[in-house]
């Protein structure tokens, strides 16, 4: 008897398989096709069939299931919808293509999906080499969201340990962080929520399930000064920040005079600054190291603070 096949080759024998059946194939079917790849043990086969369906379907694989009738009455079969699976002509140009293997070069994922993207469009792959731009992180709910916004799904997580159910709009990237754009049912109203946050798994609905407003643009919501993304309730807005004369010109040009609050003898000013985001707002005052103080409101000057303590 043949052994149980390397888990990565049946797993690639399972998608082939899937993509090319015409009707569901039942568990029971799969493991006659892939002779010897599965255990004989109806359990332990079921066993590393649902993990394998589980891994496949985590890497935004649409694997369907039905229940049949007639003499199969009950069971369950699978399959995949290549017109799911597979990415049809766009009709672009070779400059268009090249267009976007550019940005694929200068845009760091933190995982392959750009350059596969590239390769189902009909590019290279290689052939545009230059500096990186943007690195931007990898999370493993990413690819379910983006087929959850390309599928009109809605999904459902924990987020600051409260349930949400969204219809997700757009992902957007922002200061190496990306945000989920869409209608939280809950609160009736269009929220953001930053992908890295969520916690736990993300579930998704039936494709199909809402529709998104005409003309939206999510680039609307998210404020274009990256220190006032991530804003919740009971969050200040705004900080007072004292900055030594040395670096004053150029905050104040930075931030523009309307944030100026005060203007001292010795040079120095007093400015307000965004702070919902709490890590970028942090990140900006260390950037100026001795030549900044935070003044208030006192719950953003104790955190500082306690980070720095924590730090020391």
């Amino acid at each position: 008897m043949r052994p149980v096949a390397d888990p990565l080759e049946r797993i690639t024998n399972l998608l082939a398989l899937l993509l090319e059946t015409t009707a569901p194939v039942t568990l029971v079917q799969i493991a006659d096709r892939m002779v010897g790849q599965y255990p004989e043990g109806e359990s332990a086969r079921r066993t590393a069939f649902e993990r394998d369906k589980a891994l496949l379907r985590s890497e935004g694989i649409p694997i369907e299931q039905t229940v049949l009738g007639g003499d199969q009455a009950g069971q369950t079969a699978y399959r995949i919808d290549r017109a799911r699976y597979e990415l049809g002509d766009l009709g672009l140009t070779d400059e268009e293509r090249n267009a976007l293997q550019l940005a694929v070069a200068t845009v760091q994922l933190g995982t392959d999906w750009g350059e596969q993207a590239i390769w189902k469009l009909g590019g290279s792959g290689s052939g545009h080499r230059c500096d990186l731009e943007a690195s931007l992180p990898s999370l493993p709910a990413l690819p379910l969201l983006f087929q959850a916004v390309s599928d009109h799904c809605v999904v459902s997580f924990s987020y600051r340990a409260q349930a949400r159910e969204l219809e997700p709009y757009s992902l957007l990237a922002r200061s190496g962080l990306w945000y989920l754009v869409g209608r939280d049912r809950a609160k009736a109203e269009v929220r953001t929520y930053r992908v890295d946050r969520i916690e736990g798994e993300v579930e998704v609905g039936e494709a199909g399930s809402f529709v998104r407003p005409e003309g939206f643009d999510p680039r609307s919501v998210l404020p274009s000064d990256f220190k006032q993304l991530g804003a919740g309730a009971g969050e200040p807005l705004v900080a007072s920040v004292w900055v030594g004369a040395e670096r004053a010109a150029s905050v104040v040009r930075e931030l523009g005079d309307a944030s100026v609050l005060e203007r001292r003898a010795d040079g120095s000013v007093v400015v307000s600054v965004p702070c919902a985001n709490p890590l970028s707002f942090r990140h900006w005052v260390l950037e100026l190291l001795d030549h900044a103080e935070v003044l208030g409101p006192p719950a953003v000057r104790d955190e500082l603070v306690e980070f720095l303590e924590a730090l020391a």
